[in-house]
């Protein structure tokens, strides 16, 4: 329930946020020196500082009005619809909701208004007639809506936040960051491949998948990559450390699928058991490609995490992580902590030393 409120409550802010820049924008847009046009009267209503300041304070509490209607519309689209739909679908859907939502609230305002002044709506003059002002309102609101699914999508292919840094060019030129990484792999993957075939497989991966990016915004985890059967994912070092959320992420997953058993059961006969490997410390960070652009990190603690995980099935434990790691966690009276031994990871000269953790 919390965490439905975080998720409510973060889309509510980059919505209001996005649509109070939107109003403004149109207002300069639309009106901005159109007073001086020859052959156009412009009526006047808000002259001087005050005026100004008090139409800008206008726009901006429609822009929130907007943010917040718009807000709880995609939290409940998303909440029904979930991976259900196609991308394209999904812009249509939530383009189409958005035109027909703004419609209904302002024919409802505009009755309203109607109903406390004694007047029909045809002689209004202002934000709810449907004249061509109106319908430049609503096309431009349209266009916007369309423009927000596009930020929304871009930031969830690249990660919460990273879109934006790649738009500043943060990333340009190569930048150290203290990471957390987490190297995820299905276990068993290639007689689970053989005994349920290639087409069947592929949707078991997709409905881990899915099952995994329901937990992932609950740790403050971001997902580096998707290969094949495995999934790495990161944490700034400080977000990873918090709450033990590199760790409690793989347990969270795994409850999840335990929660879902009866259904992985029924449709492929098996329930997907993961092993995961944990380490943390400085590494590059940089954009790499023209052609299909993405951030790229570059060091030994992604290596040494890939390799981590590696060991998993020669200590027979689903989640080994570094004694670097480790040091900084704070383990709880729910989590046990076992030594296992050092290790020479392959392309490492000095032997790492590992532990496995497991939930009491």
């Amino acid at each position: 329930m919390n965490h439905t409120l975080k998720q409510y409550s973060q889309l509510l802010k980059q919505s209001v946020l996005f649509w109070t820049i939107a109003m403004v924008l149109y207002s300069i847009f639309r009106y901005y020196g159109i007073d001086s046009e020859e052959g156009l009267a412009v009526i006047k209503n808000y002259e001087g500082t005050l005026g100004t300041l008090y139409y800008f304070v206008k726009l901006i509490n429609i822009g929130i009005i907007i943010g917040v209607l718009y807000a709880t519309v995609d939290f409940i689209f998303d909440a029904y619809t979930s991976n259900r739909i196609s991308l394209t679908q999904d812009i249509i859907l939530r383009t189409l909701l958005h035109f027909i939502v703004t419609l209904t609230v302002f024919m409802v305002i505009t009755d309203i208004f109607a109903t406390l002044t004694g007047t029909h709506a045809g002689q209004h003059t202002g934000w709810c007639c449907f004249n061509k002002s109106f319908w430049a309102v609503i096309l431009y609101i349209v266009l916007a809506s369309f423009v927000f699914s596009f930020i929304k999508i871009a930031n969830e292919k690249f990660g919460k936040g990273v879109f934006i840094k790649m738009l500043l060019g943060k990333y340009k030129n190569p930048q150290e960051e203290k990471r957390i990484f987490m190297f995820l792999d299905l276990k068993d993957s290639t007689t689970i491949a053989e005994k349920l075939g290639h087409f069947k497989y592929s949707q078991l991966i997709q409905d881990c998948f899915y099952d995994l990016n329901k937990v992932v915004p609950k740790h403050n985890a971001e997902i580096y990559q998707y290969v094949g059967d495995e999934v790495v994912l990161s944490w700034p070092y400080k977000k990873g450390l918090a709450d033990n959320n590199c760790v409690n992420l793989f347990f969270a997953f795994q409850q999840r699928k335990q929660s879902k058993a009866a259904y992985y059961l029924k449709k492929y006969g098996v329930i997907p058991e993961f092993k995961a490997g944990l380490h943390g410390g400085k590494l590059m960070v940089t954009e790499v490609g023209i052609v299909k652009k993405e951030i790229a990190y570059h060091g030994d603690v992604i290596n040494t995490s890939a390799r981590i995980q590696g060991q998993c099935n020669a200590y027979k434990v689903p989640l080994l992580i570094s004694d670097k790691l480790i040091q900084d966690l704070k383990i709880n009276a729910n989590l046990t902590c076992q030594f296992l031994g050092s290790v020479l990871l392959k392309g490492k000269q000095e032997e790492v030393n590992i532990h496995t953790i497991a939930r009491v």
